[in-house]
């Protein structure tokens, strides 16, 4: 059921994710799947070699129940030993140098403590 949702999910990206996907994560040292399955959720990206969740956040997540419902979601997450990050749309759209600094930084530092 959530692997044909998340298939969905790819095929639907939002201009957010298409910028980061496209523009960006295939520049970085490591190499990412979009709309990954992980337990009973759906991360927008994950990459496996380094154990990192790159979450994009619309404004419905900055809602009280939606806050409850990621921070969750990041303590499951983060139980699996994994790191996970999020960004708001905005930041990705016009911000986006200070989010691919951010990003590579990330990995690279990742990468450097396996």
């Amino acid at each position: 059921k959530l692997k044909a949702f998340s298939q969905k999910l790819r095929k639907e990206m939002t201009k957010e994710e298409k910028h980061l996907w496209y523009d960006f994560l295939k520049t970085l040292p490591c190499t990412f799947n979009r709309q990954k399955v992980i337990g009973e959720y759906i991360v927008d990206f994950y990459c496996h070699e380094v154990g990192l969740v790159i979450e994009l956040d619309g404004s419905q997540h900055g809602m009280d129940d939606a806050i409850e419902y990621d921070a969750e979601r990041t303590k499951f997450l983060e139980a699996l030993g994994l790191m996970v990050v999020r960004y708001w749309n905005n930041d990705v759209l016009n911000r986006t140098d200070v989010v691919l600094d951010h990003l590579w930084s990330i990995c690279l530092e990742l990468k450097i403590n396996q």
